[in-house]
């Protein structure tokens, strides 16, 4: 394979799946060595085994790093305080792309940034949403979904004043009704309790008693 049918092949998209692009390959072997190849000439970096980006030379989009969080284990979907920040209900910038997986923890520093991996029970894997950027679909928490995470990986204790030292804003988009619903598929009394503080939280915003 020449470096110009791989980037023909891998459709613009910046990132390089190996078990993907082996598939049905007839001669796997050759590839490897190839793709060793040009990871040495710097056509390719590798961020884990199996999983390159495009040098910055040759890539014609830019890298949408929630779809490399998405790559970089399976299954998994970015939550916790950087789906927060998709969200716009956090101020801050949030260089760590947390995401929950059923697999093993894990942590990856890389030249495209830090992805942090949380383990979460297969049950409580649900809540996100496909999101497509530039023919990249990455998996991102619903705003219900995010905050219920971040409390129960967390393992923070909450309070009404907690949540204003977050500054959490934009809460006009949670869907009460269903935070309470997650809460409760949760099946802990802390997580229950934790939605229904934030119930509190927000009707109190919602009539501007708290501006954060």
């Amino acid at each position: 394979m020449r470096f110009e049918e791989l980037i023909e092949q891998l459709g613009n998209v910046p990132v390089i799946d190996t078990e993907t692009l082996l598939a049905g390959v007839s001669a796997p072997e050759a590839v490897k060595v190839q793709i060793s190849r040009w990871e040495k000439a710097g056509k390719i970096i590798q961020i884990k085994r199996g999983i390159y980006l495009l040098a910055d030379p040759y890539r014609k989009i830019d890298v949408y790093e929630p779809y490399l969080a998405s790559m970089l284990k399976k299954p998994s979907y970015v939550s916790l305080e950087k789906a927060l920040e998709y969200h716009d209900m956090i101020p801050e910038a949030v260089l760590v792309y947390t995401s929950v997986t059923t697999k093993r923890p894990a942590k990856y520093i890389t030249k495209a940034g830090t992805f942090d991996y949380r383990h979460i029970r297969s049950d409580l894997f649900w809540g996100y949403n496909s999101v497509a950027v530039n023919k990249q679909t990455a998996f991102i928490a619903s705003p219900e979904k995010a905050l219920l995470d971040y409390f129960y990986l967390r393992e923070i204790k909450i309070s009404e004043p907690y949540l204003e030292e977050m500054r959490l804003h934009n809460v006009e988009q949670i869907d009460i009704g269903k935070l309470i619903d997650y809460a409760r598929r949760f099946r802990k009394p802390g997580i229950l309790r934790t939605a229904e503080i934030i119930k509190v939280y927000i009707e109190s915003a919602e009539r501007g008693e708290k501006r954060p």
